[in-house]
């Protein structure tokens, strides 16, 4: 008796991630609590959207300063894959915004 294989087609179906915008999963509570501790005590409906926005281009910025900083610091026998908490501690105070508690050696 021939002995059996499995087919490539036995596994069941693939699930894919539905292409819901990731931004939404910021709720309007996140949002509040954050300009609550801010000191905002009052917020127009229309602000979560640009809030949201906001928030996407400034993530975009530091992801792309990051990029930088492991491409650049990758020497010739090493590439560097993780970012640590150095690096971005180093990101934000270049960028002018500074994170207190985190000393930079």
């Amino acid at each position: 008796m021939p002995q059996q294989h499995r087919g490539l087609g036995l596994h069941g179906s693939r699930r894919r991630r539905s292409n819901r915008d990731v931004l939404q999963g910021i709720t309007r509570h996140a949002i509040r609590r954050l300009t609550r501790r801010g000191g905002i005590k009052r917020m127009s409906a229309s602000i979560y959207p640009e809030i949201r926005f906001v928030l996407k281009e400034r993530l975009k910025t530091i992801i792309r300063n990051l990029v930088l900083v492991l491409e650049s610091s990758a020497t010739p026998n090493h590439e560097r894959k993780t970012i640590t908490t150095t690096d971005v501690v180093f990101v934000l105070n270049r960028m002018g915004t500074p994170v207190y508690g985190f000393h930079p050696n």
